[in-house]
């Protein structure tokens, strides 16, 4: 599917924090390299009670109640890492951000000397078949300045920018994982209902949910419903300002549709809660109440002084020190509380970002 490059949403920052106040003293040995045996094996710590309440991740329906509405994000990961080399024979590495339309993707470039515009590369198939799979540079994107690259992928056979991805492409883990991807990665770094293409990142507190864990939540009334933001790499990216207004936030396409629209009015009429399943989900959730705008992109920056619209509840895994995760949960449950729920996760030896563990977080009244 080709997506728009417009912004539908953005915010101000209303904050008197600064970048400085989001920092904390990770040890590396606490950063998940691989995630649990089990999806839903994973460690919980309930953050709605003082103290907080260590669990397992299993235990979440009996956190929950009958009428409350878990909206996930069914994003699709894509294997959007693709390695090459220039005609000279320098290393490229290409980490795909969008598929456009005409068969041209956005992606980012690693390589040390930048290719002319009209340049092809040879690219590895990951899969080991040799089938002309190149990408032609056209320039930058979303314009001259852009901080992405346009490219064109082709091979043989003619096929769309998805299908060469599935075939040769890698998982594009996260720049805190150290191993290259492997057979692991291709099934756990994915949601168990992953459905739309197109996201370089996982929503990874929906990472913990198995489908036993799903039919459980069913079988008690929990409801679902879904909605769509591809994760891009920005995701990864700290904060670098530390006057937080002056951050400019990465673009992501987003997608509310109408029966999840509508399950949100049902869950709000009957006075149940609802609960988004990770950081991306309060992103989409929150871009449509404040804008109207049910597809689009969002650039939405959520920091403390941030008026929530929507979610009562929030699964989350615990996020990298200084980037605007840490600022948004810290908006939702309060910069201090969180503060404290961190300090408590590190001391108690909980494992961190994409394959680690997860928490529950409940909406501090503004």
């Amino acid at each position: 599917m080709s997506l728009p490059a417009t912004t539908a949403v953005t915010n101000t920052v209303t904050t008197s924090h600064t970048l400085s106040d989001f920092d904390f003293e990770l040890p590396q040995s606490l950063i998940a390299q691989h995630p649990a045996p089990e999806r839903s094996g994973s460690r919980l710590l309930d953050g709605r009670t003082s103290p907080p309440v260590d669990r397992i991740f299993h235990d979440l329906p009996g956190l929950l109640r009958a009428g409350d509405l878990l909206v996930f994000n069914d994003t699709k990961v894509i294997n959007a890492r693709l390695f090459g080399e220039k005609a000279t024979g320098g290393k490229v590495e290409l980490l795909v951000e969008r598929v456009l339309g005409g068969n041209q993707v956005a992606a980012h470039m690693r390589v040390s000397k930048k290719p002319e515009v009209g340049a092809t590369l040879k690219l590895v198939c990951a899969s080991g078949q040799e089938d002309g799979l190149c990408a032609t540079l056209l320039g930058r994107w979303p314009d001259a300045d852009g901080p992405l690259f346009r490219f064109v992928l082709s091979n043989d056979a003619g096929n769309d920018p998805y299908t060469l991805m599935e075939a040769h492409g890698h998982v594009p883990l996260p720049p805190y994982i150290t191993h290259t991807d492997s057979a692991e990665d291709a099934i756990r770094y994915q949601t168990v209902f992953a459905k739309n293409p197109g996201a370089v990142a996982a929503p990874t507190a929906a990472l913990h949910f198995d489908e036993a864990l799903l039919d459980q939540l069913d079988a008690m009334g929990v409801q679902r419903a879904h909605v769509t933001l591809h994760v891009g790499a920005g995701t990864f990216q700290p904060v670098k300002t530390e006057n937080l207004s002056e951050h400019h936030m990465h673009s992501e396409w987003y997608e509310v549709p109408a029966a999840t629209q509508q399950a949100i009015a049902d869950c709000r009429a009957r006075g149940d809660r609802v609960v988004a399943v990770g950081t991306t989900t309060v992103r989409t959730l929150e871009s449509w109440a404040h804008s109207g705008i049910a597809t689009g992109d969002t650039r939405i920056f959520i920091t403390p002084g941030f008026e929530f619209k929507l979610i009562d509840l929030l699964v989350t895994n615990f996020h990298l020190p200084k980037s605007s995760l840490m600022m948004l949960v810290s908006a939702f449950a309060g910069y201090y509380p969180i503060m404290a729920l961190y300090r408590t996760a590190i001391a108690r030896e909980y494992r961190f970002f994409s394959y680690g563990d997860a928490m529950l977080l409940a909406r501090q009244p503004a």
